[in-house]
C-alpha cells in the first residue's frame, strides 16, 4: 500500500515537473513556424518589389528595369503595409519558435520597427547625408551594372528613363522637408553639391552614365548596338543631364539658403524621438544619450593614458598636443603621390590575409580588391570605405583608399584601416555574411552598424595579435583611431543631444586625435548629417570584447580564439542583445 501510495507520488511529481519544464521550454508550434515564415516571405518579395536597386544589389533581377518610388504617398503606402506586418508578427510567439527562428523573428521585429519610425518621425525628408545619400547612389549606377548581354543594356536604359522622375520626387521630398523645418543643417552643406554637377555635361559622351556604351561586348552587335547608342544618347541629353541641372538648380537656389541653422537632431520638430529611434536603428541599445556619452568619457580617459605611452616609448620631448602637431605636419608620415598611398594600404592587405589563419579558420570566398574613392566624392569624404559586391557579380568587393588631399593621409593610420575596411573587417564580415544561404534573405543582405561597425573596430585591435603593427607610430595611429570611435560617443551626443556646437565638436576631437584638420573638419560634419550612426563603432566593439573577455574567462584553455571569432561571424548581422545572447549560450555550450 505505502510502495503504491509512494508510486503515484512520484507520478504526480514527475508530472508537474514536466508541466514546468513544458511551460519553460515549449515545443516550437508548426503553426507559428510556418506563419513567421509566410509573413517574412512575403514582406521580403514586397521590399524587393518596392526597392528595385536593392533588389538588383541581392541578385534579384525581376525589376531590373526600374527605379522605384519614393514620394510622400509611396512612403505612406509603404507604411501602411508595414504596420499591417507588424500586427501578424504580434500574433506570432517569439517563445513558440525553435532557437534559430526566434533570432530571426527578434531580428526582423526590429527592421519592421525601423521602417516604421522612419516614417513616423519623418526621416524621409531627409535622404541624403554630408558624404552619402540618393544623387551618390545613382551616380554610382553605371559602376555597379554588370553588362554582358543586350537586356542588361535594355534594362539599364529602363531605369535611366525613370531616373529624372526619381530625382524630382527627391525635390519634392526635400521642398517638403523645407516647408516643416526637417532638413540637413545649412552648415554641412557647402560643396556636397559637387556629385551632381559631375553629372552636368555639355557631351553626351563625357556623362558618367554614358561610359557603359563604351565598352559593349562583343555579344551587342548589328542593329541591337546602333539603337542602343541612339537611345542612350537621346535619353541621357533630354532626359537624364537636365533633371540633374534642376536637383543642383533646387539645391543652391532653395535648399542650401532654406535649410536649418540649428545642428541637433532633438532641435527638430518631435527631435528627442527622432533622435532616439536613430540610437535604437544603429546602435540597437537602449540607453539614453547621456548614459552614451558618460560611457564616451571613460573610453576617452583610459585610451588617453595609453597613447601617453606611446608618446614615451619614442622620447618624443613635448606634450600631447606638441605630439599631435608632429603627427600632423612632419613629411615623413605622408605619401607624396596617390599610387604611393594605395601601394601602402595593398602591402597591408596582403600581409593581413597572410595571417587571418592565425585567428580565423573559416574566411570568405570572394575577393576584395583596393582602389581610390572617386574623384567625385573624395573632398567630403571619409578616409576609406568597404564597398560589397553581390556574390553573382563579376567584381569583388572594395576598400576605398581617399587619396584626396595627401597631407592630410598619415601613413601610419593606413594599417588599422586597411584592418577595419577590409579583412578581417568589413569585407570578411559582409562576405560570409552573404555565402549563408541557409540564412533567411532579411538577415543576409541587411547591415546591423552597431555588429558590422563594431566588429570593424574589433578587428583594428586584432593587428597586435597578427603583428601587423610594425612601429609605434603605427600603435599611436590604431590608438587614435580608437580615441576617434570614444569621443564619436562624445561628440554625437554633444551635438544631437546636449546643445553642442560644431566648435565644440571640432575641438573636442582635434585635441584628442592625431586626425588631420580636414578629416577631423570631414567627420564632424558626417557627424551633424548622419544623427547616432558614429555611435555604433564603440559600442559595438566594447560589446565583443566584453562577450570575449567572458569566454576567456569562463573556458580557460579549452578557449579556442578561432572557433570564437568563427561563431561571431557565423551570425550574420545582429543587434548587440541577440549578439550577446547567442554568444553567451555559445560559451555555455563548450
Amino acid at each position: 500500500m505505502h510502495d503504491k501510495l509512494r508510486l503515484e507520488k512520484m507520478i504526480r511529481k514527475t508530472l508537474v515537473f514536466m508541466i514546468c519544464l513544458a511551460a519553460a521550454f515549449p515545443l516550437p508550434a508548426a503553426d507559428d513556424s510556418e506563419r513567421f515564415r509566410e509573413i517574412h516571405e512575403k514582406e521580403w518579395a514586397f521590399r524587393m518589389s518596392e526597392f528595385p536597386m536593392f533588389a538588383s544589389y541581392v541578385g534579384v533581377n525581376d525589376y531590373a528595369d526600374q527605379m522605384g518610388d519614393v514620394s510622400e504617398e509611396a512612403e505612406a503606402r509603404r507604411y501602411g503595409f508595414w504596420k499591417e506586418i507588424r500586427a501578424e508578427l504580434d500574433e506570432v510567439s517569439c517563445q513558440r519558435l525553435d532557437r534559430t527562428d526566434c533570432i530571426n523573428y527578434r531580428i526582423f521585429v526590429k527592421q519592421i520597427d525601423n521602417f516604421l519610425a522612419k516614417f513616423e518621425t519623418r526621416a524621409f525628408l531627409i535622404p541624403f547625408t554630408s558624404d552619402t545619400g540618393f544623387y551618390i547612389e545613382l551616380g554610382r549606377l553605371p559602376v555597379e551594372t554588370d553588362f554582358g548581354s543586350t537586356e542588361d543594356y535594355r534594362n539599364y536604359l529602363g531605369r535611366l528613363h525613370q531616373l529624372p522622375r526619381l530625382l524630382d520626387q527627391y525635390i519634392t521630398l526635400l521642398r517638403t522637408g523645407l516647408e516643416s523645418g526637417i532638413t540637413q543643417p545649412a552648415v554641412i552643406l557647402k560643396g556636397r553639391d559637387e556629385p551632381i554637377k559631375a553629372q552636368i555635361v555639355e557631351n553626351v559622351a563625357d556623362s558618367p552614365f554614358y561610359q557603359p556604351f563604351k565598352e559593349m561586348p562583343e555579344s551587342v552587335s548589328g542593329g541591337d548596338r546602333a539603337e542602343l547608342l541612339a537611345t542612350a544618347e537621346k535619353v541621357i541629353s533630354d532626359e537624364v543631364i537636365p533633371a540633374y541641372r534642376r536637383l543642383d538648380e533646387f539645391y543652391n537656389k532653395e535648399y542650401m539658403p532654406g535649410a536649418r541653422t540649428s545642428l541637433g537632431a532633438t532641435q527638430l520638430p518631435d527631435g528627442k524621438r527622432f533622435y532616439q529611434a536613430k540610437i535604437q536603428q544603429y546602435a540597437t541599445v537602449d540607453m539614453t544619450p547621456e548614459e552614451i556619452h558618460a560611457i564616451g568619457r571613460e573610453q576617452v580617459a583610459r585610451i588617453r593614458a595609453e597613447m601617453e605611452e606611446i608618446i614615451r616609448e619614442v622620447g618624443f620631448e613635448g606634450d600631447f598636443a606638441e605630439f599631435l602637431e608632429f603627427l600632423r605636419t612632419d613629411p615623413q608620415f605622408y605619401a607624396k603621390t596617390p599610387k604611393e598611398l594605395l601601394a601602402h594600404a595593398s602591402y597591408y592587405a596582403k600581409k593581413i590575409d597572410g595571417r587571418l589563419p592565425m585567428l580565423f579558420g573559416h574566411m570568405p570566398r570572394q575577393p576584395y580588391g583596393v582602389a581610390p574613392v572617386p574623384g567625385e566624392l573624395a573632398p567630403f569624404y571619409t578616409s576609406g570605405r568597404y564597398v560589397g559586391a553581390p556574390l553573382e557579380a563579376q567584381r569583388g568587393g572594395y576598400y576605398w583608399v581617399n587619396t584626396y588631399a595627401l597631407e592630410s593621409r598619415p601613413l601610419y593610420a593606413i594599417p588599422a584601416l586597411t584592418l577595419h575596411e577590409g579583412a578581417p573587417g568589413h569585407h570578411t564580415q559582409n562576405a560570409l555574411a552573404a555565402e549563408q544561404e541557409d540564412l533567411p534573405p532579411f538577415r543576409r543582405y541587411v547591415y546591423i552598424s552597431a555588429y558590422g561597425e563594431g566588429w570593424g573596430l574589433y578587428s583594428e585591435k586584432l593587428g597586435l595579435e597578427m603583428d601587423i603593427y610594425e612601429t609605434p607610430y603605427e600603435q599611436f595611429g590604431r590608438l587614435t583611431y580608437e580615441m576617434w570611435r570614444a569621443c564619436r560617443l562624445v561628440i554625437d551626443t554633444g551635438i544631437h543631444a546636449m546643445g553642442w556646437t560644431r566648435q565644440q565638436a571640432l575641438d573636442f576631437l582635434a585635441s584628442n586625435t592625431a586626425l588631420s584638420i580636414r578629416e577631423v573638419t570631414t567627420e564632424i560634419d558626417r557627424y551633424i548629417s548622419w544623427p547616432a550612426q558614429a555611435l555604433s563603432y564603440k559600442l559595438g566593439e566594447y560589446t565583443i570584447w566584453q562577450l570575449r573577455g567572458q569566454a576567456e574567462r569562463d573556458l580557460g584553455d579549452d578557449f579556442d580564439i578561432r572557433a570564437f571569432h568563427d561563431f561571431i561571424l557565423s551570425l550574420g548581422s545582429v543587434p548587440l542583445d541577440v549578439l550577446t545572447e547567442e554568444t553567451q549560450r555559445w560559451i555555455s555550450g563548450q
